[in-house]
């Protein structure tokens, strides 16, 4: 059988100008649509549901070489620092 990566990286980042969860969902779903489409990755929203100005995504990457995941999730979580609407606050990552 050949070698299969599971890559799992769990961001959280703040929406300051959420005054409400609609505001936060707007703001959360232009996330997952970009991530998923630009990225080819499964994304959740993983905790804080109800916080009205924190996302915690939870992203799973799956690849036959560890580093290209690795990679993979790093591009992402540099794609997320730069968004314009959301302040990327930290990240944790594991391969599998």
């Amino acid at each position: 059988m050949d070698d299969m990566y599971v890559g799992a990286m769990k961001v959280r980042m703040i929406v300051r100008e959420s005054h409400s969860l609609k505001d936060k969902r707007q703001v959360l779903n232009s996330i997952k649509d970009k991530l998923k489409n630009n990225f080819n990755v499964s994304v959740a929203e993983v905790d804080e549901q109800e916080n009205r100005q924190m996302i915690v995504l939870g992203i799973g990457m799956i690849g036959n070489e560890s580093q290209h995941v690795r990679n993979g999730l790093e591009k992402i979580a540099q794609a997320l620092r730069l968004h314009p609407i959301a302040e990327f606050v930290d990240q944790t990552t594991e391969i599998y």
